[in-house]
């Protein structure tokens, strides 16, 4: 058992969600920053798929029970183990009784921590993942949690000692793809959305991130029938204001998408913190 000591602002345990399942109104989820995620399992020697901790802004601090190997990724954050400064993107041993403290990150938003064996919570439809939109799986950690730890005796060794992870950027571009709306937008709008920075709002959550900057100015007044919405869809509500979708985002929405990221892209958009600018390139 890992027990809980401090929350944090939001830690939520995540996966690669539960797809497949959108056509009954029920949201992929999972890690917000899915190559984080896959990155920290890799280097405890877990399945890319086995559950995490996503925390937001840091703040976490739990106590081991027992020996274990961890791995904390994502946003750059100190870490602490038993007391002393450990490393980021690489594995670390965890004495039994020994408290782990992850601060809050010096850039970007969401830090992942895998533990060898994965997190054996309750799984629903499929996947153990936290979604805030629909109430799916475990609730958000609070202070007393006690979280289960997962078989590891058949694992693979762990064979890394440090994986090499570029710094977020200051003020990232994100490329877009046009479309599947972008006809019911100004001739101008996409030049408007690649022209200039954007800046990210308090607003932004696991559902989206919301921007401001200058708005996207519409050829066609009304609302579309509700369609379905991916990850990564730019939505554009009727202030002009693009918001890109998250992990947790609803399956179907009525404004017009004007473009859709990359897929690189998407776990760059989720590292993105409030008051942060943003570019878009076409």
């Amino acid at each position: 058992m890992i027990e809980v000591v401090r929350s944090g602002p939001l830690t939520t345990v995540q996966d690669l969600g539960r797809p497949g399942h959108a056509h009954l109104g029920v949201p992929c989820s999972g890690a917000a920053d899915r190559r984080s995620l896959c990155l920290a399992n890799r280097l405890v020697g877990n399945p890319e798929d086995a559950a995490c901790l996503e925390l937001t802004f840091g703040g976490l601090a739990l106590r081991f029970h027992a020996p274990a190997w961890i791995a904390v990724t994502g946003a750059p954050a100190p870490l602490r183990v038993d007391g002393r400064p450990a490393g980021m993107n690489a594995p670390c041993h965890v004495p039994a009784g020994a408290p782990v403290e992850i601060g809050a990150p010096a850039a970007g938003v969401r830090t992942y921590l895998a533990v060898r064996g994965g997190l054996a919570v309750q799984p629903v439809l499929g996947s153990r993942a936290t979604d805030l939109l629909s109430g799916l799986g475990p609730a958000p950690l609070e202070p007393g949690d006690r979280l289960p730890v997962g078989e590891w005796r058949d694992s693979p060794p762990i064979m890394v000692d440090q994986a090499p992870v570029p710094p977020l950027a200051a003020e990232p571009l994100l490329r877009v793809r046009p479309g599947p709306r972008d006809d019911w937008f100004a001739a101008d709008a996409l030049d408007t959305l690649t022209g200039g920075p954007y800046e990210v709002t308090a607003d932004s959550n696991r559902v989206g991130v919301r921007l401001t900057g200058r708005p996207l100015r519409r050829a066609r007044d009304g609302e579309l029938p509700s369609e379905g919405m991916v990850t990564g869809a730019i939505q554009v509500p009727p202030n002009g204001l693009p918001i890109i979708f998250l992990a947790d985002h609803p399956t179907t929405g009525g404004y017009p998408v004007i473009g859709v990221l990359a897929e690189a892209d998407i776990p760059v958009a989720a590292q993105l913190r409030p008051g942060q600018r943003v570019r878009f390139r076409r």
